[in-house]
């Protein structure tokens, strides 16, 4: 028996399962779907951006972070040795004038970073700030899996 309930922001009827669990509500959901959820999560984040990247900033000087970061690149280098071969070659060539630092291509940020499609091309990049870089990747990752991955 597949039991729904209606959204109160949305006011749409839906499963269970798009909600959110919570032990304090009465049928053990939140009353808000998890697609409002999200946007609200998306709009608040938008709307305090620079109060939320403060706070990661002094979060991420953390010891505990600093050491979780530190063993997450470690095993980023590992994965795949052509990485950090690519990336010191971009370097190297950003350095000596090889190559010039862009703006990001999809929003024009000036602060980007290099982003391989190929790592077996070292020198061919596409230039991306933090957020659209991290978002390429969501992409990417998404194709890997099959599926299209839309925000």
């Amino acid at each position: 028996m597949i039991r729904s309930k209606e959204c109160f922001k949305c006011k749409t009827v839906k499963p269970l399962d798009e909600f959110y669990k919570h032990s304090m509500m009465a049928d053990g959901h939140v009353n808000k779907c998890k697609e409002c959820n999200k946007q609200d999560v998306t709009d608040n984040r938008n709307k305090n951006i620079d109060r939320i990247r403060e706070y990661d900033r002094v979060r991420a000087k953390n010891p505990q972070r600093i050491k979780a970061a530190q063993e997450i690149s470690s095993a980023w280098r590992k994965a795949d040795k052509r990485r950090m071969k690519c990336h010191n070659a971009v370097t190297r060539a950003v350095r000596s004038g090889l190559l010039e630092r862009q703006p990001c291509v999809r929003c024009g940020e000036t602060k980007s970073l290099a982003h391989h499609e190929d790592y077996d091309k070292p020198l061919d990049v596409m230039w991306l700030c933090q957020p659209c870089h991290k978002q390429r990747h969501k992409e990417l990752l998404g194709k890997k899996n099959g599926k299209e991955n839309s925000r």
